[in-house]
């Protein structure tokens, strides 16, 4: 329950920072430049303890993900301008999907347990992760009924809320997969209840920008 209620208070935390900066692209500038450092630096650690010895695999798996942040900000950024509330409105709604798949995974998960779905992240059960779906498809649908006439997008939103999660899972799965091979628990130790950034923004990270091209063609 105490950890519920930390990645509770992390993702709510999460969502004001990114609510309050949307509005000033100069207050946004610095929160994506804060989040991309820190990340850096956590994935850094990540491939120091894989690789034990800055050689030709850790300069090219780091060189890779400073190139993946870059085109994850640049791919956002991009959506946002002009800035007005149907891009603000439609950011938030494929963020909300990723926390949610997040939080109802966690919730699943722990209250009804079962079998395991992969050795790679030991906690992952295949009931987390008909969590992770209810809760993204449940609070994405309000968030549709509410918001649906700023949301600017023409796919079915439903289809868009499964492969945004099931993108926000695998996400999740890459980072657990790297915390194992570096033998640790937390990429970080700068959010309480969640580690690391990238403990809190690893399914965002890689679903959002997939979320943002769907929703683009």
């Amino acid at each position: 329950m105490i950890e519920l209620q930390k990645r509770l208070l992390t993702s709510l935390l999460l969502l004001m920072i990114i609510f309050s900066s949307l509005k000033n692209s100069i207050v946004l500038f610095f929160v994506f430049l804060a989040i991309n450092y820190f990340s850096l630096i956590e994935i850094n650690n990540l491939f120091k303890s894989i690789f034990k010895k800055k050689n030709q695999l850790y300069f090219f798996f780091f060189l890779a993900s400073v190139i993946y942040i870059s085109i994850f900000s640049l791919i956002i950024w991009n959506f946002l301008i002009p800035f007005n509330n149907n891009a603000i409105i439609t950011l938030i709604f494929l963020i909300l999907i990723c926390i949610s798949t997040d939080i109802g995974g966690f919730i699943f998960g722990k209250l009804v347990g079962g079998k395991k779905l992969t050795q790679i992240s030991p906690n992952k059960t295949y009931s987390g992760v008909f969590g992770s779906f209810f809760l993204s498809i449940t609070f994405g649908y309000f968030y549709y009924i509410f918001y649906k006439t700023y949301l600017i997008f023409e796919v079915n939103y439903l289809i868009l809320i499964a492969i945004i999660s099931l993108i926000s899972q695998i996400g999740d799965l890459i980072i657990s997969f790297l915390k194992r091979k570096a033998k640790i628990k937390d990429t970080g130790s700068i959010l309480p209840g969640h580690g690391g950034i990238l403990d809190r923004i690893d399914g965002i990270l890689f679903a959002l920008p997939f979320g943002i091209i769907l929703i683009s063609i």
